[in-house]
C-alpha cells in the first residue's frame, strides 16, 4: 500500500494548471554518457584518462591530455525493447532509432618547450555529448476485476458541484472531469448534485496502457583546459544542455467479457511536449603522479533549467452501449518554468600499462531528492515535497579495460547506476555492459563501440490512498551501436 500511495505521484498525470510530477525531475535530472564509442565501449570510465571528448561532460581535465588538434563524430543505432506484465498477462513493445551521440573538436596551442618545465599545452573544445536518450514504447495490458480508473474520477469529482465541473471552473477540471462528464463516463446519482457513480462500479474491465515517448538531452559544451608538467591536468566546461521529451499515452478500459451492461470501452489518451535549455558549469583536475598512474576529481553544478516549456492536451472517448460513441477534448496546457538538477562529484582513477593497455574506475555521487521546480506563479510545494521524501543519494560506478595489438585497439566496460527511488518505493537501478574495437592508422581512426544496458521498473496505471491498482512489472532492455570517425592532426 506504501507502494502505491508514493508512487502515485509519480504516474499519475496532474490534470490542471500545471503537468508537472516529480518524476519528471528525475527523468531529465539522470546522465547516461552514452556519447563517443571509445569511452562507451569501456563503460564511460574515462575521465582520468582523457583524450576523448566525451570528458568534456565528465571530467573536463581529460581534455588537457591532447596534444594536437583532434575531430571527432559519433553516431548511434539504438533497439530498445520493455518487456511488461500486469496481472500475470505478458506484453512488450520496442522501438529503434537512430541519432548523433556525440561530435566535436578539441583546438591545442603549445605554451612551453617539452624539455623545460611549466604550462605545456592549452586547449579549447567545443561540440555535444548526448546525456540521456528519451525514445522508448511501452505496451501494458491486462484484465482488472477490481477497480477502473474511473474510479479514481469518482474519487476527485465527490463533494464538487456538478455545475462546477461542467464549467471547468478555475480551469480545475477541463482535462479529465469534464470530459469525463461531458460522455456521462461520471453522472450524477439521482437526488444528489455533488455525488457521483460510474458505468464500471465494481471494475471486471480489460486494462491497456500504450505509451510512446521521444527525445534526448544534448549538452553543447565549451570547455577549455591546460596541461602543467605533464603532471596536473586542469580543465573547465561550460555546458548549454537542451532538452526535448515527448510523450503521447493511450489508456484504454473494454468489457471484453460482455458482463458490464450498457458499456463497451472507453479511452483517455494525453500528450505531454516539453521543450528547454539549461546551462551547467563543470571543473575538474587530474593528477600524474606517476607514469602509470592518473587520479582526478571533478565537480558539475547543477544544470539550471531557467525556460521549460510544457504544452499538453488530452482526449477522452466513451462507447456506452445506449448512446453513440463520442469523445471530448481538453484545451491545450501551457506552462513555463524551471527545475533545478542536483550537483554531482566524481573521482577518476587510471592505471597505465606501458602503451599496451589502461584500466579505468569513475565514481560518481549524486542526490535525486535535491532536485526542485520553481516557476514565479506556482511554489510546487507538494511536487517538491515529494522530490525530497521519495528519492535518494546514488553512487554510480563505472569500469572500463582498453589494450593496444598493433594497429587494433580491444575495450570492454561495465557500469552500475543505482536506484534514486528512496525506501525501495521502486527498483530503478541500470546496468550497463559494453565491448568495443578500435582501427587507429596515422591520423586517422574508427572507434565501434555495442551497449547492452538492462533495468526494471514498476509502473501505476493510477491509484489513490483508498484505490489499490497492481503494478506493471517492467523489465527494460536496450543495445545500442555507436561508430566514432576521429581525425587528430
Amino acid at each position: 500500500m506504501k507502494k502505491i500511495l508514493f508512487l502515485s505521484a509519480f504516474v499519475l498525470f496532474s490534470f490542471s494548471l500545471f503537468a508537472q510530477t516529480a518524476d519528471d525531475a528525475l527523468r531529465f535530472s539522470q546522465n547516461f554518457y552514452e556519447n563517443s564509442a571509445r569511452s562507451s565501449a569501456m563503460g564511460g570510465a574515462f575521465g582520468a584518462l582523457g583524450a576523448d571528448l566525451s570528458t568534456a561532460s565528465t571530467n573536463p581535465a581529460g581534455l588537457g591530455l591532447f596534444r594536437t588538434s583532434y575531430y571527432s563524430i559519433s553516431s548511434e543505432l539504438n533497439i530498445g525493447n520493455i518487456n511488461s506484465v500486469y496481472n500475470n498477462t505478458p506484453s512488450s513493445a520496442s522501438r529503434t532509432n537512430f541519432n548523433f551521440s556525440n561530435l566535436g573538436y578539441t583546438g591545442t596551442i603549445r605554451l612551453g618547450a617539452e624539455g623545460q618545465k611549466g604550462w605545456k599545452f592549452m586547449q579549447y573544445s567545443f561540440g555535444m555529448n548526448q546525456l540521456n536518450n528519451f525514445n522508448a514504447n511501452y505496451d501494458m495490458q491486462g484484465p482488472n476485476p477490481n477497480n477502473s480508473k474511473l474510479d479514481v474520477y469518482l474519487e476527485q469529482a465527490n463533494g464538487v458541484n456538478y455545475n462546477d465541473i461542467a464549467n471547468n471552473k478555475n480551469d480545475l477540471y477541463g482535462f479529465d472531469l469534464k470530459p469525463a462528464w461531458e460522455l456521462y463516463l461520471i453522472d450524477t446519482i439521482p437526488g444528489y448534485n455533488d455525488w457521483y457513480y460510474s458505468p464500471v462500479p465494481f471494475g471486471g474491465t480489460y486494462q491497456r496502457e500504450q505509451i510512446q515517448s521521444s527525445g534526448a538531452i544534448n549538452e553543447w559544451y565549451f570547455s577549455f583546459s591546460a596541461n602543467y608538467n605533464n603532471v596536473l591536468y586542469v580543465g573547465a566546461t561550460l555546458g548549454f544542455d537542451a532538452l526535448r521529451y515527448n510523450t503521447t499515452s493511450y489508456y484504454t478500459e473494454q468489457d471484453a467479457a460482455d458482463t458490464i451492461p450498457y458499456f463497451n470501452s472507453w479511452e483517455f489518451d494525453q500528450t505531454v511536449n516539453t521543450r528547454g535549455t539549461g546551462f551547467n558549469i563543470k571543473v575538474g583536475v587530474i593528477v600524474q603522479p606517476t607514469k602509470w598512474l592518473r587520479v582526478g576529481l571533478a565537480y558539475h553544478s547543477p544544470t539550471w533549467y531557467w525556460h521549460l516549456h510544457d504544452t499538453w492536451y488530452t482526449t477522452t472517448y466513451a462507447d456506452l452501449g445506449w448512446t453513440k460513441p463520442a469523445s471530448a477534448y481538453s484545451p491545450t496546457g501551457t506552462y513555463e518554468y524551471q527545475l533545478n538538477t542536483p550537483m554531482k562529484f566524481l573521482a577518476d582513477a587510471g592505471i597505465l600499462i606501458g602503451d599496451r593497455g589502461s584500466i579505468s574506475f569513475e565514481y560518481g555521487y549524486l542526490n535525486y531528492a535535491k532536485s526542485k521546480f520553481n516557476s514565479s506563479g506556482y511554489n510546487y510545494q507538494a511536487e517538491n515535497g515529494n522530490i525530497a521524501r521519495d528519492f535518494q543519494p546514488v553512487n554510480n560506478i563505472r569500469v572500463g579495460t582498453e589494450w593496444r595489438f598493433g594497429i587494433t585497439d580491444i575495450r570492454a566496460g561495465y557500469a552500475l547506476y543505482g536506484s534514486p527511488y528512496a525506501r525501495n518505493l521502486n527498483n530503478g537501478k541500470r546496468q550497463f555492459y559494453s565491448g568495443g574495437i578500435g582501427f587507429h592508422v596515422r591520423n586517422f581512426s574508427i572507434d565501434l563501440a555495442y551497449i547492452y544496458s538492462k533495468m526494471n521498473k514498476d509502473y501505476y496505471f493510477y491509484g489513490t490512498k483508498d484505490i489499490v491498482v497492481n503494478p506493471v512489472n517492467n523489465s527494460f532492455k536496450n543495445n545500442s551501436v555507436i561508430i566514432s570517425l576521429n581525425y587528430r592532426l
